[in-house]
């Protein structure tokens, strides 16, 4: 089977292409008749999923895995224990399913980057959803101890209260662009302008 569109894809790390790439080449197997469940990059694909936040699509993915595959295979029950946690939504138990295997250097880059996009997302949770927050929770959701969750958010402008060991959350700025259509300002004009007269 050829990977080599899959094996462009992670050297360049274009990771949010991952799972549409492995997905077309299951179809294009499958519908050629290449049996390709022994060699197929089964983590990978999974963790391209989780990439684009499509955590059904992995669900489904796990339970399509022949069970001998599952059993074979520890860096794919690892992969599986972070879907896991993402979908009971134990967000500290998503750095630790990541933190607590030796993942092979082929998976390292996606998982990374996986890692860093979910600790941006779970920021962006944090800050549409909180006006304030302990600092023991905030360093649970960016998977940080407390230090490295404080100088984090500082970063970002959140404040500190070392008293009540707290943090007030900055809520950004929403910035809105009003988009000018010349034609529309043409007709006020034509509008305007025959009021006038």
């Amino acid at each position: 089977m050829d990977f080599a569109r899959l094996t462009e894809a992670l050297a360049s790390k274009s990771y949010d292409k991952i799972a549409d790439i492995c997905d077309d080449l299951m179809l294009q197997a499958a519908a050629e008749g290449i049996a390709y469940q022994d060699e197929w990059p089964y983590a990978i694909h999974f963790l391209g999923y989780l990439y684009v936040d499509d955590i059904n699509s992995a669900r489904f993915l796990w339970k399509s895995i022949p069970s001998t595959i599952k059993e074979n295979r520890p860096e794919l029950a690892a992969v599986w224990k972070i879907g896991q946690k993402l979908w009971i939504r134990d967000h500290g138990g998503v750095y630790e399913a990541i933190l607590e295997f030796d993942w092979c250097q082929e998976v390292q880059g996606l998982l990374a980057a996986f890692s860093d996009l979910y600790r941006r997302r779970m920021f962006q949770l944090l800050v549409s959803a909180y006006s304030t927050i302990s600092i023991h929770d905030t360093a649970k959701f960016l998977g940080m101890n407390e230090e490295e969750a404080k100088v984090y958010v500082t970063q970002q402008g959140w404040i500190v209260d070392v008293a009540s060991q707290m943090f007030t959350v900055k809520k950004q700025e929403i910035v809105t662009e009003q988009k000018l259509d010349s034609s529309k300002l043409q007709r006020l004009t034509e509008y305007v302008f025959h009021l006038e007269h």
